[in-house]
């Protein structure tokens, strides 16, 4: 039976957060997982585990391994209940709709926020993870090197991945556009508040890293587990309260139902950075009058965002358009795999035939005459590749055609 490019998938297009959670896979247990998968599942060649925030996908390359076994293994690994959870899922034992949808998520048309760039990031650390475990597969890795290949188009030939449509990494950016990128580092920074939004901004902070920060929020706790998982200090609520914030260049509030906590600031440095994402707003728009203070609240975040997004959706057609022209290339190429795999056998075998030939008859075993002979035979072959009766003929072609 031919290998097969296969994927299961739960994401956020399927399922709530809480549903998602109860399927990550998480880096400490993908080695684990992925000798059960290997140990359990012998046929599979190729094993491709991709895990974000919004979708944890399989994507297996077999023979006779089926996306409903998969999944059932997965249900079963994850303890929960297979006839409650399996329509949480997308899943294809299909090669091209495989292709296809790996595709769509690796160029951001899946994600929940248009374009998004992160993803193709998490594709690649986890194609390293598949070569690490020599488990990319032939077909696995063609279709890997489409999404890269795609994504580079994609980067050069739209504005696709122009920008960004995320308040956080927008928030972050302009830190670095207000300091410079070389002094970005020494600036002292407080996250005010633990919401999902405060979470996105030490997300993103891995691709600018900045290292002094400090984060407040009225139930410490939750500052407190935010702090450990990233390793930022605590800013004390009251301090906040208090608008005591000396020794902070940057200011990045998104408290909920705290409307003007930020009503005073006794500004000591060169520049201060005001950026409010709350809504109601933390800060007091009049501090702006005070001189060095920058301040940037959610509309004037969002103008350069709305125009991200125009241009992102007006690109669109042009992203459909190169996955399907790279698609349509694999497609050709995944059609042809029986073909390449009957010659590659059949080569090995038409030159063991050829040089025997060459032996037998007293002939000098002239390296250039085999390899001609043996390219004379193997075109022979292609023409008559798809004819029931080539397998009964096969020594005949062989032979008639070595000179």
């Amino acid at each position: 039976m031919s290998k097969t490019l296969r994927f299961i998938s739960i994401s956020h297009k399927t399922a709530s957060v809480s549903k998602r959670e109860e399927y990550h896979i998480s880096d400490g247990e993908k080695r684990s997982l992925t000798e059960l998968i290997r140990n359990t599942f012998p046929d599979i060649v190729g094993l491709f585990l991709l895990t974000t925030c919004n979708r944890t996908e399989l994507y297996i390359e077999s023979a006779e391994t089926t996306t409903l076994e998969l999944l059932t293994f997965l249900v079963k690994y994850k303890g929960r209940n297979f006839s409650i959870d399996k329509n949480l899922f997308d899943l294809s034992n299909c090669t091209e709709d495989t292709a296809r949808h790996l595709l769509e998520v690796s160029s951001g048309l899946s994600s929940s926020i248009l374009g998004d760039a992160e993803i193709i990031h998490q594709i690649r650390k986890a194609h390293q993870l598949s070569i690490a475990n020599q488990l990319q597969g032939s077909i696995l890795e063609r279709a890997m090197q489409t999404v890269f290949k795609s994504h580079k188009r994609i980067s050069n030939e739209t504005e696709f991945r122009d920008g960004t449509t995320s308040v956080a990494y927008k928030s972050l950016k302009m830190i670095s556009d207000t300091f410079g990128k070389d002094n970005r580092q020494s600036k002292k920074i407080l996250f005010i508040g633990a919401g999902d939004i405060v979470k996105q901004l030490f997300k993103y902070n891995s691709k600018f890293d900045y290292n002094d920060i400090y984060i407040s929020n009225r139930t410490e706790e939750k500052a407190i587990l935010l702090a450990k998982r990233y390793g930022c200090k605590v800013y004390k609520w009251d301090k906040v309260v208090q608008n005591e914030f000396n020794g902070f260049d940057v200011l990045i509030s998104a408290a909920s139902n705290c409307h003007r906590l930020i009503n005073n600031i006794v500004n000591e440095h060169s520049k201060l950075l005001l950026i409010d994402l709350a809504l109601p707003g933390n800060i007091n728009k009049e501090l702006i009058q005070q001189n060095n203070v920058t301040l940037y609240d959610l509309d004037t975040i969002s103008v350069g965002l709305e125009n991200t997004r125009e241009r992102r959706n007006a690109s669109i057609g042009k992203v459909v358009h190169i996955n399907n022209e790279e698609l349509e290339v694999f497609s050709n190429w995944y059609r042809e795999t029986p073909l390449r795999v009957f010659l590659a056998e059949h080569k090995i075998l038409v030159n063991k035939k050829v040089k025997a030939y060459y032996k037998a008859n007293g002939f000098k075993e002239d390296s250039t005459e085999i390899r001609q002979s043996t390219n004379r035979v193997m075109r022979k072959l292609i023409i008559h590749y798809e004819n029931p009766l080539l397998k009964d003929e096969l020594d005949t072609i062989i032979d008639e055609h070595i000179f």
